[in-house]
């Protein structure tokens, strides 16, 4: 099996949630893997993320260059060109900068690419039994991918559970000094900060979330119900916004808010990868659909398959029973 790479997302010299669950899915390729993190930067903060997934890796590839201070999936493409193995399997969260990255890499490394992959089925030799979905996520496609030649795999968020253990304590390699000289035609700008809006979502432990499936904007009140007997907040998915039933500031995903709650309710949401992307810290996901074949029930801890119009009507008024009891 050829050696398998995970690409580090990471912010403020804090790693993306998504390192865990790449090194997870590494041992879904190969049990006996031991997977490299591979981390671009500069400065301060690449060197605390180094040292953090020493806990979780056993060996950390460090890519240090002032060309690499902001995100730039041009420059970070050309500096793995000249670090990786073109048959290494190489591991990427499918979200904002995975997107841009990867496919241009797997051209220019001549490798194989498969996008949102969800699960992983094992190997036989060089060819990986992967899971993705198609059709908005009706149909599950069981893929083989010939991996002979390397390969680029983006995993989507949240799909691979991060395993439990002991830290590694694994050693930092500085492959600084083998990238070269880094030019790209595109250079950053500014990020822009989004308004926190009335409520900020992403301080709330518990998130009741609406998505398409709350049909019109008089039926938020039923989540707005149960978020006030958990204590928690209502946040939606981008149809709830783009029918402007709430403001951007209770988006959840990709081109919304990034939320690390302790428990997710997905109340009528499909999972799209895009409204995934903005969970993070593998929160207890209870998903909530009346489709048996959501691609929320892909990643959900639990699943039931219910018209939320009447089922969380029900739910609150369980729970505001039991808190009478037991007060």
């Amino acid at each position: 099996m050829a050696r398998i790479f995970a690409y580090i997302v990471h912010k403020g010299g804090i790693a993306d949630d998504s390192a865990a669950e790449l090194a997870a899915a590494a041992k879904k390729i190969d049990a006996a893997a031991s997977p490299v993190a591979v981390v671009t930067g500069w400065g301060a903060e690449l060197d605390a993320v180094c040292e953090t997934l020493r806990g979780s890796y056993a060996e950390v590839w460090k890519i240090a260059n002032q060309a690499l201070v902001y995100p730039n999936a041009e420059l970070v493409r050309k500096a793995l060109l000249n670090v990786l193995p073109h048959d290494g399997i190489v591991l990427v969260s499918h979200a904002h900068f995975g997107i841009d990255l990867s496919p241009g890499l797997a051209i220019k490394m001549n490798s194989a690419f498969v996008s949102d992959v969800l699960g992983i089925e094992g190997a036989e030799g060089a060819n990986l039994k992967l899971v993705r979905q198609e059709f908005g996520g009706q149909v599950s496609a069981h893929v083989r991918c010939d991996a002979s030649a390397g390969a680029i795999l983006n995993l989507r968020p949240g799909a691979f559970k991060p395993q439990e253990g002991a830290p590694i304590n694994g050693v930092i390699v500085d492959k600084s000094a083998d990238v070269g000289a880094l030019t790209a035609g595109r250079r950053y700008l500014e990020t822009v900060v989004a308004e926190a809006g009335d409520v900020d979502i992403t301080k709330h432990a518990v998130l009741v979330s609406v998505g398409r499936g709350i049909q019109e904007k008089d039926n938020i009140a039923i989540a707005e119900e149960l978020a006030d007997a958990l204590c928690a907040a209502v946040s939606c998915s981008r149809p709830v916004v783009d029918a402007k039933w709430l403001p951007k500031s209770r988006q959840v995903g990709s081109s919304g808010k990034t939320v690390k709650p302790k428990v997710y309710m997905a109340c009528g949401i499909s999972g799209s990868f895009q409204h995934l992307a903005g969970l993070k810290g593998s929160p207890f996901i209870v998903a909530i659909n009346k489709n048996p074949k959501a691609p929320i029930f892909q990643v959900a801890d639990v699943g039931i398959v219910a018209d939320i119009l009447e089922f969380l009507p029900e739910l609150t008024s369980k729970i505001r029973e039991t808190k009478q009891v037991s007060a």
